[in-house]
């Protein structure tokens, strides 16, 4: 029988060949963005990875596998895309660290694919530990999971297109967008995307040892917060939209707090 140290060991041999091969894609396009699609997109091989050779209760295995294909796809999609409008110009992280390693950036990048394997196989872990849970029934954990699972794609679905929305409007250009769930937040959709993670955490809890998947909203909490998500996009809103963007940033904060307060 395989168990989760099994699954986790192919998945992590599966993650280097996925990195590895997006480090050569990225570097004969002359983009290391594509690496972030690559990582995001190897989410959905090791699930499956995990739900066809894994020994656990079938509708469990094929649940979480659906959960986390259809945000896999749904984001790595949105990353993609935002990359092919981009192209060649790379993401602020990864023009960052091409400052920092000026000399060999791609022998850099080559370590930092390698990186986001093992980032990949560690965030992942817990979906090994819920695919080799043989327990013939669907718990009270797992439900909780799937419904906060799908209370942040309701969610981030409805801020993204409230922000597209906006966005469309010519005569927005150079505006802050503070409506809908933007009101509430800077960044509505970080908070969803950090709230899927929390689902994961509430079905893995369902399975022996699946409490150990606290990590995974932790680490993702630091990177949303800290590292990936809000420093850049904070960094490039008040480049381009300057002290309208600051009056926005005294009235709102970062993780879906009540309203702002009147007169602020």
């Amino acid at each position: 029988m395989l168990n989760a140290w099994t699954l986790i060991g192919f998945a992590a041999n599966a993650a280097v060949i996925v990195m590895a091969v997006a480090w050569v894609i990225a570097r004969r396009a002359g983009n290391a963005s594509c690496l972030e699609v690559a990582w995001t997109y190897g989410f959905t091989v090791v699930v499956w990875l995990y739900a066809l050779i894994g020994t656990g209760y079938p509708p469990r295995k094929w649940l979480i596998a659906g959960m986390v294909t259809l945000w896999s796809l749904r984001l790595g999609s949105s990353l993609l895309f935002d990359l092919i409008r981009h192209h060649p110009v790379e993401g602020f992280r990864y023009l960052k660290l091409r400052e920092q390693f000026p000399k060999r950036p791609w022998l850099m990048f080559f370590g930092f694919s390698q990186y986001l394997a093992a980032l990949l196989t560690l965030l992942s872990a817990p979906f090994a530990v819920v695919c080799s849970n043989a327990t013939p029934e669907i718990s009270p954990w797992e439900i909780a999971g799937v419904i906060v699972w799908c209370a942040a794609m309701a969610g981030q679905t409805l801020a993204n297109f409230q922000l597209k929305r906006f966005r469309s409007d010519r005569r927005n250009s150079g505006k802050v967008f503070n409506s809908g769930l933007w009101r509430y937040s800077r960044h509505p959709d970080y908070f969803f995307e950090w709230l899927f993670w929390v689902g994961y955490f509430l079905f893995s809890v369902g399975s022996p040892w699946g409490w150990v998947a606290v990590y995974c909203p932790l680490l993702m909490l630091h990177f949303l917060t800290k590292v990936t998500g809000i420093p850049p996009t904070e960094a490039r809103s008040l480049a381009s939209l300057g002290s309208e963007y600051r009056r926005y940033q005294e009235t709102t904060r970062e993780f879906f707090p009540g309203p702002p307060k009147p007169g602020v």
